[in-house]
């Protein structure tokens, strides 16, 4: 088996390796990002994608990633874990629609509440207390979960009709324009950034670069607010003015 994760703070990636670790020893894990990923699905007949949910809906990369390679999918036995820090509805369900149209064959889905990942707005935050038992209980899920698939009962969180309606008018109705393209609204804050790197060396985009010691970001990010929890120097906004703070989930466990 094979696992695909596609991250921003750890969570997708925590969830995925947790998973198999437990489901498939054997299996090997790779961020879509990963230079040999095509090859990779090529060799494996059964996957699994850990993905974070983005208002209801797929991150853009993710998104052009499935579409792209769009004769991979045909044939392959694959199952989906989403993570989100909200209800998001259809999470499983709206990444596993697109790979069905593209001939896989849905195995089940699986939804887990994770700490959520936007650093710069307050909205969602919770005390780490909170962050720490989410994190518990989605492990203890994870557990289930892999009960009930050795048992030949795989979870199915996400698929069908009424999670569609739920994901559909519950978020994706209402901020379908925030994952409908790139984003080029990165605000990187001059006064406070050293050229330090980090940013540009996590981006999965390679969205940011360095130029005369400032970072700069195009046109391209995907969202998955990866450099505005890492910045050392909390330089980096996207959605809010002021990064409120950053976590990863090496903060939670």
């Amino acid at each position: 088996m094979l696992g695909i994760y596609f991250s921003g703070t750890g969570n997708s990636q925590y969830a995925l390796e947790t998973f198999l670790g437990q489901y498939d020893e054997s299996a090997k894990i790779f961020a879509i990002e990963d230079e040999n990923i095509v090859s990779h699905i090529k060799s494996n007949e059964e996957i699994m994608f850990s993905y974070s949910v983005q208002f209801s809906n797929i991150p853009i990369m993710l998104k052009d990633f499935i579409d792209r390679y769009q004769q991979l999918w045909q044939g392959k036995k694959i199952f989906v874990i989403a993570t989100m820090g909200l209800f998001s509805g259809d999470g499983a369900g709206i990444l596993a629609r697109r790979l069905h149209k593209y001939g896989a064959q849905i195995t089940g889905g699986l939804h887990l509440k994770m700490p959520d990942s936007i650093a710069d707005e307050r909205a969602l935050k919770r005390p780490i207390e909170k962050n720490v038992e989410l994190v518990k209980a989605a492990k203890k899920k994870i557990n289930r979960a892999v009960w009930d698939m050795k048992n030949g009962r795989p979870p199915q969180e996400g698929i069908g009709l009424l999670y569609h309606l739920a994901g559909l008018f519950g978020q994706r109705l209402y901020f379908y324009n925030k994952t409908k393209q790139y984003t080029d609204k990165v605000k990187i804050d001059a006064g406070k950034c050293v050229a330090c790197g980090k940013c540009v060396e996590l981006c999965p985009m390679k969205n940011l670069n360095i130029e005369n010691n400032i970072a700069k970001a195009g046109n391209r990010c995907t969202m998955c607010y990866r450099c505005i929890n890492i910045c050392p120097k909390q330089a980096i906004t996207l959605l809010g003015k002021r990064v409120v703070e950053q976590g990863t989930i090496e903060k939670y466990l």
